[in-house]
């Protein structure tokens, strides 16, 4: 920007600030409405003065040749020392009122227009304008295309409002300010000139729903954040409002004790309590705190606007949060519970909730006992307590141990019934023989249904004498119906051993297979080595291997295939191994024995006979025999 000096309309030197001009007179294509200092001076003469003199007076003023000292020096003293500068704020004078316009001097040689609506606002002199106010505008431009200064009253009062806010800003003060209007995420705050944002978040300590009767309302507020540059202000009316309740609550906070009865208002119900105005500060009634019995909501018990009496729990003053209590000015149900509910006595309670691990039971209000999902029923194991009971259902328990310190009883709700065990053994000695159904084959023995719900297992070992248990339990399939002999019953370990080989009598016990002893036995596989064989009774069948080198006393019908699956045939027993549960079988043994007797019964080789006459003789008399 060039400064440059340039006659006025009165032939004085103005400044001026730009790029050099020609010389202009304000008298060439002077500006309406506006009074140049040319016209004021030329006013001054009598309008009957002679135009020689006012020629004279026109070459006085042309005729001026003055030095560079002299120029500073007019300079100086048309400005009055004074330094004028953009964008500052300066004082002027209403020299006119034009329409909607006030005509304001500035001390630049020239005037500027201002619209009346910039005046009369909040924050100014409440006197209407009038010519030879002294009012304040800021400077925008001193002189624009048309030759006037360029200055507005808003923006004056706006950089006032600034500069007084910087200083509030500064010692951390609250301004007051009005809710003006909605913007996106929040709220426009006047500020006395300046126009700041006010953040939703930041408009009460709880969300509000209706900003109606907070908008135009004169009230104060905390500046978070100035930005002057940027012209961004950030207020909160929040802060102000927690800073108050800070100081209330302190202050009403040490007027409370622990251990008070007051009243006080439901403010707000959440799902773990309630809030309680207790008069300007508020308390936490927990959900535990508002009954001795179980309350699974805080709405069951009370609801928002009730008044309430309630006792002060506790005070923690370094956050200065208040706990209260309501069950606490009500009787406790606990003292004395030890006598009420002694161990063992039976009662009738009520279902009041359910879990994966148990059922809880209000025996009365304020007193309830579990009773674990294992204690609830003598058959059904690991199942859900709520395949069992039901919420609010009646039902029989028996106390089975109580702890007034942890407030604990421990239930249960089979003790209450018949114990099927002793009611089996009751009906069932061992001994005694059973059926059932097979509910499940394992890889230890077969589990059978019994009556009342309650199984019995049996062993592999005790399925077959003989046949191993791989083989044996493949013989059963899941739903088949069986007998079983008991073998014993624990009734505190909840067992029953069965035993289905027992229905039969031991082979391999007593005298039923003797060495020497001839027995029919069935042929039930041939092999390359001799055959495999069966005998003994239909319900306790034995199994033998008759070898090759047993099966005939002559090597040449020593064959296998001389026998078919299906045929019966005569063997002897040659040995008998009680502790491997092992017959031994020859038919070439029973042979050579028949022949033996038939040489003593009938005569020897020495007495001139032949082996065939002795044979024949032998076997005619068995036929006859038979």
């Amino acid at each position: 920007m060039q400064t440059r000096l340039s006659l006025d309309g009165c032939g004085r030197f103005s400044p001026r600030w730009g790029p050099p001009r020609r010389l202009r007179f304000a008298t060439l294509n002077p500006t309406p409405g506006l009074r140049t200092r040319r016209a004021c001076r030329t006013r001054s003469v009598s309008r009957t003065a002679s135009s020689e003199r006012r020629k004279n007076i026109m070459a006085d003023d042309m005729s001026l040749s003055p030095s560079r000292d002299d120029f500073s020096a007019l300079l100086d003293e048309s400005m009055g020392g004074r330094d004028f500068m953009e964008g500052v704020v300066v004082k002027g004078i209403v020299v006119g009122i034009e329409k909607d316009f006030a005509i304001i001097d500035v001390g630049l040689k020239t005037e500027g227009r201002v619209s009346l609506k910039e005046f009369n606002q909040e924050g100014d002199d409440p006197a209407p304008i009038v010519v030879g106010s002294t009012v304040e505008v800021f400077l925008e431009r001193v002189e624009n295309a048309m030759g006037e200064a360029v200055i507005s009253r808003d923006k004056a009062r706006r950089e006032e409002a600034w500069t007084r806010l910087e200083g509030v800003y500064e010692k951390n003060e609250p301004v007051m300010g009005s809710i003006v209007g909605r913007v996106k995420g929040g709220f426009t705050v006047d500020l006395g000139g300046a126009s700041a944002f006010l953040p939703g978040s930041q408009v009460d300590i709880r969300p509000v729903r209706d900003v109606g009767p907070l908008m135009g309302k004169e009230q104060p507020f905390a500046i978070l954040k100035m930005d002057r540059p940027r012209g961004n202000i950030v207020v909160s009316r929040r802060a102000i409002l927690e800073e108050a309740r800070a100081e209330q609550r302190t202050e009403l906070v040490s007027q409370l004790q622990e251990g008070e009865i007051r009243e006080g208002v439901v403010k707000n119900i959440t799902d773990y309590g309630a809030f309680v105005d207790l008069g300007g500060i508020d308390g936490l009634l927990h959900v535990t705190d508002m009954s001795w019995k179980r309350v699974n909501h805080p709405s069951q018990v009370l609801a928002v606007g009730d008044t309430v009496k309630v006792q002060i729990v506790k005070i923690n003053p370094d956050t200065q949060r208040i706990s209260l209590g309501m069950k606490q000015l009500q009787s406790d149900p606990w003292d004395g519970v030890e006598a009420k509910y002694p161990v063992g006595a039976k009662f009738t309670g009520r279902i009041t909730n359910i879990t994966d691990y148990g059922a809880f039971v209000e025996l009365e209000a304020g007193v309830e006992g579990l009773v674990h999902v294992s204690e609830m029923s003598w058959t059904k194991k690991n199942v859900h307590p709520g395949k069992i009971v039901s919420t609010s259902q009646e039902v029989e328990v028996v106390v089975l141990d109580v702890d007034p310190s942890k407030r604990r009883v421990s239930l249960g709700l089979k003790q209450a019934m018949d114990n099927p065990w002793d009611a089996f053994v009751a009906a069932h000695p061992v001994g005694s023989t059973v059926e059932g159904e097979v509910k499940n084959a394992t890889e230890f023995g077969l589990f059978i249904g019994l009556e009342n719900d309650i199984d019995g297992m049996v062993h592999l070992s005790d399925l077959d004498w003989t046949a191993s248990g791989e083989e044996a339990i493949a013989k059963y399939h899941k739903g088949e119906m069986v007998k079983a002999r008991v073998l014993d019953v624990d009734v505190e370990k909840e067992r029953i051993s069965l035993g289905i080989k027992q229905l039969a009598g031991d082979p391999m016990v007593g005298d039923f297979f003797r060495k020497g002893q001839t027995i029919t036995v069935t042929v039930t596989e041939v092999t390359t080595g001799g055959i495999e064989v069966r005998f003994g009774e239909d319900d306790a069948p034995m199994s033998a291997f008759v070898r090759k080198s047993d099966l005939s006393r002559d090597r040449a019908d020593q064959r296998p295939e001389r026998f078919a699956v299906g045929d019966r045939v005569d063997a002897q027993v040659t040995n008998v191994d009680k502790a491997a549960r092992k017959v031994g079988l020859s038919i070439k043994a029973l042979e050579m024995a028949e022949e033996k007797e038939a040489i003593e019964q009938f005569g020897s080789s020495d007495s001139g006979a032949s082996l065939g006459d002795i044979l024949g003789a032998a076997l005619r008399e068995k036929a006859k025999n038979d």
